[in-house]
């Protein structure tokens, strides 16, 4: 894994220097839209909603849209204006019972190494979580923009995980009308429960639509159902484009020393040849002197 910050975490007078790594990784499946006739690829232009035209990359700015449907432009000068922070700072808060915070607030996770000169109080830290019980609340910088988070401990590590707002968590706006639930009815569901009761181990389920999908593919792959284009083979056209190089920059060098571009090198043994003969007249002159 590769660290995506660096800083240190930070309780009362105790600072524990660690790198951060992302916790997780999707694998969900991505397709790409196709010309269904050859497989090309679709693209998509920069087009302006009102005048039609292209706009260059260049040219776009930020917008922020009103409820009322008004755009505010915003410049470079009013986003650095923002309050941000750059703080590589992991910042203990308060230590708070773990089933107090709601699941729904979770966003990010991450795990946090120490570095070495921090194992010792990554350590304290790590077995202080342990025997408390307890969620560590932190407030950190992240991407310039400041956000709170958790750390809590799994297996040996400590993971920090980032919290969305309050106002983020959407409240349900339908009531849940129920019938009347009999005594019978509520044994039967808890004798189902009880059935169905266990430990949870996550390697127990499985992405089936995943492997459905590369089933898929290889089958059509194997039957020959496959669109060649040209950026089907990319290290290929990579070689193709590397030898053409070369073959350019040979061409160039030839030119420079003023030989033709279809010209080839002269043999070595050609090149021997003519360096005895001028070695046996030196031996000539020699003698004669």
């Amino acid at each position: 894994m590769r660290a995506i910050w660096k800083g240190a975490v930070s309780f009362g007078l105790v600072s524990v220097p660690v790198k951060l790594y992302a916790a997780t990784e999707s694998h969900d499946v991505s397709f790409r839209q196709v010309h269904a006739k050859d497989g090309g690829r679709i693209k998509y232009q920069r087009v302006c909603s009102i005048d039609g035209e292209e706009v260059e990359y260049a040219d776009i700015a930020k917008g922020y849209e009103t409820e009322d449907g008004e755009m505010v432009i915003l410049t470079d000068d009013d986003m650095a204006a923002l309050p941000s922070t750059s703080s590589r700072e992991i910042a203990v808060e308060k230590f708070v019972p773990s089933d107090q915070i709601d699941p729904l607030l979770f966003e990010k996770s991450y795990y946090l190494e120490p570095e070495k000169t921090g194992a010792k109080p990554y350590a304290l830290l790590r077995q202080a979580l342990l025997d408390a019980d307890r969620m560590a609340v932190v407030t950190v910088a992240l991407r310039q923009r400041t956000t709170v988070g958790v750390l809590r401990v799994k297996d040996d590590v400590i993971v920090m995980q980032t919290m969305m707002w309050p106002d983020e968590i959407r409240t349900p706006d339908f009531s849940v009308e129920t019938g009347e639930v009999k005594d019978a009815e509520v044994k039967m569901a808890n004798m189902l429960v009880e059935t169905l009761a266990g430990d949870f181990d996550a390697s127990e389920f499985e992405d089936d639509y995943a492997e459905a999908v590369e089933e898929l593919v290889k089958n059509k792959i194997e039957g020959g159902e496959v669109k060649r284009t040209p950026v089907s083979t990319k290290s290929s056209g990579e070689v193709v484009d590397l030898l053409a190089a070369l073959q350019r920059s040979v061409d160039a060098a030839k030119t420079a020393r003023g030989e033709s571009a279809d010209e080839k090198p002269a043999k070595k043994t050609a090149a021997k040849k003519s360096a005895k003969k001028s070695t046996a007249k030196k031996a000539a002159k020699k003698k004669a002197s």
